[in-house]
């Protein structure tokens, strides 16, 4: 068997049953499906079963553990040459696995990482949330659109590694913090070739609201900084952006009481960042409004963890 999809799901059963629809419109079908139930109070396991005869669908119950452990113990029951993750949120397009299977092959890759976007039923706030997490103007810049794929940091959204990367490296270190960026970087200095491949995406169906959509931002800026325990150079000055970002906010009034010249001159350009949020999101006038809600909440909040998370090591 060629690949194994391991999906960890945490009280998401409607979510699951839309990922293992999409899975069973697939041209390429030489996969199995694992499910790791991770203790949820909301069982998947009847939504496992409905697609028993579609699918080669294991089901698997653990007491809770965080999503990172759900994955490993979804790669110790796993068959497959090739493990491939996705998130219980994400819909997969039909050719997903013949488009990742021709790009393993002509670019021999060990592991690999996609992007994910917005389908076109999505809400005008679902997109504005995809937005702001893949948008050149946010931290999303890094997630899936860059020149070199071999930059790419794979997430646990889409992404997947070879069975021989596994017998090396084992599994996932930490239940739900970075994990997989933690291991995107341990592959690539073990010496294995990870590389983004751009066509093999996912639509991801956020179900956030806005304060959990800046809770979320801000445990991913928590993130960044916390994997320096594990990897001393997973700090980039990129990182630090929302965190200036955030400051400059802060700032602003005081420019403007003290520094008048300084303070017109950050009013322009944070005008000028929002107007380009605002021009280059997709969708109509509400969507784009979204957008830019969206976008100062995904920075502020990704600016408020890295700082939260850098007085926490102090």
């Amino acid at each position: 068997m060629r690949f194994s999809v391991i999906i960890p799901v945490f009280n998401r059963p409607d979510e699951l049953h839309k990922l293992l629809e999409s899975l069973c419109q697939q041209s390429l079908t030489d996969f199995e499906v694992i499910v790791v139930e991770d203790g949820s109070d909301l069982s998947s396991e009847s939504i496992a079963k409905c697609f028993q005869k579609q699918l080669s669908i294991n089901y698997y119950y653990q007491q809770n553990t965080g999503q990172g452990f759900a994955r490993n113990k979804g790669m110790e029951l796993a068959k497959g040459e090739y493990f491939v993750f996705f998130d219980s949120d994400c819909i997969i397009p039909e050719n997903y696995f013949r488009i990742l299977s021709t790009n393993l092959d002509s670019r021999r890759l060990d592991a690999h990482g996609g992007p994910d976007d917005a389908g076109e039923d999505f809400s005008d706030w679902q997109k504005a949330m995809n937005y702001s997490m893949t948008s050149f103007w946010t931290t999303g810049g890094i997630r899936g659109k860059m020149k070199n794929p071999a930059k790419y940091q794979a997430r646990g959204y889409n992404m997947g590694f070879s069975r021989l990367v596994y017998e090396k490296l084992g599994g996932f270190v930490h239940p739900n913090m970075a994990e997989d960026i933690e291991f995107s970087i341990r592959i690539k200095k073990e010496g294995f070739k990870l590389e983004l491949v751009e066509e093999a995406f996912v639509y991801h169906h956020r179900k956030n609201d806005f304060p959990s959509f800046i809770r979320q931002s801000h445990q991913f800026g928590r993130n960044r900084v916390f994997i320096t325990r594990f990897h001393k150079d997973a700090l980039k000055p990129v990182h630090l952006l929302p965190l200036l970002f955030l400051l400059g906010l802060v700032f602003l009034p005081i420019a403007f009481l003290f520094l008048k010249p300084l303070g017109w001159l950050m009013a322009v350009a944070y005008f000028l960042w929002t107007m380009a949020v605002f021009i280059s999101a997709q969708g109509g006038v509400k969507s784009r409004f979204f957008a830019v809600l969206t976008s100062y909440g995904q920075l502020i909040g990704y600016g408020t963890g890295v700082l939260r998370q850098a007085i926490f090591f102090l």
